[in-house]
């Protein structure tokens, strides 16, 4: 244990995650951790998406949160629409019961989560549409021209209800990094001049969080729009989202970091170069780079469906892992400009195991790029 005191500043620091590294570093590889953005990030983090909207799981999440971190895990991703709000709740349970447990310090560990769906409370209503209207549209945190698909929203009062939701249900004060999530799903209803107006509007919201002390740093979280051909309806450039960062707040926005797929199965973040910074046409990975984001990946196992029956060359790519899943995420965090992989565990021996790959070193990038060659 670290000490009996259960508080220490209220984010995400630099001292307190490099002591957290120093504290967790016995026993480990010495690249688990890296520095990002001023702060010392382990290479598997913990994700909270999947799941029923149950007590059961969300006291297995909670309980595979807490072994994650005393196993030397710092990062912890849900979102306000995760199981209906029970992600954010799962997750503040634990962080306070490693808290009074003495097992970090609250600036040890890095927490986020994200606004974009409108989210049910606890479970899903007999009535979707009706419910949403009600506490969205009739509340006023949403007016019903802002919503697309009946289900996302990214104005300035819906960002600012959300993160005081999530402050509530993660019972912490402030969140070091708040993702816009899946922006792109804007584009099913509205053009590019209008997204781009909304997207204005939802950076300003953010750094007005930024400034009130609510959050640390933003970034965007995204499924489909950064993997996606410039053509595709749903594409987004980080360069417009950077542009926008810099037309709202100029040198000192805090867009800092993005979020987005990648895996042996969906692996566009690093083969597709469908960004333009400058002049080059880069992959996504590089470009965050460029642009001086720290680039979380998730869905490294593609929904588990990457723990079993991995082709042959993938096995003989990683030959002194385990299992599947640890190969798969060898890769997923091995690729140059990944920062974290985020991980969905929901059994603390799914979360031993997975943190078993914490002892080897990440594969190097010429074994990460010998696997996109032909043959």
């Amino acid at each position: 244990m670290v000490s009996t005191l259960v508080s220490e500043g209220q984010w995400a620091s630099a001292l307190g995650t490099a002591r957290f590294k120093e504290r967790h570093a016995p026993g480990k590889a010495e690249d688990f951790y890296s520095e990002q953005g001023g702060l010392h990030v382990s290479s598997l983090g913990l994700g909270t998406y999947l799941g029923e909207a149950t007590d059961a799981t969300d006291a297995a999440y909670e309980e595979a949160i807490v072994e994650a971190v005393r196993l030397g895990v710092n990062v912890i991703d849900t979102a306000s629409s995760y199981r209906c709000g029970r992600s954010e709740r799962a997750v503040g349970r634990a962080i306070k019961r490693l808290l009074a447990d003495g097992e970090c310090f609250r600036s040890e560990v890095i927490v986020a989560s994200k606004a974009g769906f409108l989210p049910y409370e606890d479970g899903p209503p007999e009535d979707p549409s009706a419910w949403l209207h009600e506490r969205y549209v009739d509340t006023g945190l949403c007016r019903a021209e802002e919503i697309v698909s009946g289900c996302h929203c990214i104005s300035p009062a819906f960002i600012d209800a959300m993160i005081a939701r999530s402050h509530g249900r993660l019972d912490l004060s402030c969140i070091d990094a708040y993702f816009l999530h899946n922006p792109e799903a804007q584009f099913r209803d509205v053009t590019r001049t209008t997204f781009n107006r909304r997207l204005r509007a939802a950076v300003g919201a953010l750094e007005r969080a930024v400034e009130d002390g609510r959050i640390r740093v933003w970034g965007i979280s995204t499924w489909n729009s950064l993997r996606a051909h410039p053509s595709d309806r749903e594409y987004l450039s980080l360069g417009d989202v950077m542009t926008a960062a810099q037309d709202v707040a100029g040198s000192r926005h805090h867009f800092k970091v993005v979020q987005l797929p990648y895996s042996l199965a969906m692996p566009e973040a690093w083969s597709e170069r469908n960004q333009l910074v400058g002049a080059a046409n880069t992959h996504a990975l590089h470009a965050a780079q460029e642009l001086g984001l720290m680039a979380w990946v998730s869905a490294p196992l593609y929904q588990r469906k990457l723990t079993w029956n991995l082709a042959s060359n993938i096995r003989d790519a990683f030959p002194s892992l385990d299992t599947d899943a640890q190969r798969a995420l060898q890769f997923a965090r091995s690729t140059p400009g990944v920062a974290t992989a985020l991980v969905g565990m929901k059994a603390t021996a799914h979360v031993e195991s997975n943190l078993a790959l914490a002892q080897r070193p990440k594969a190097t990038s010429r074994e990460i790029e010998a696997l996109f060659r032909p043959g």
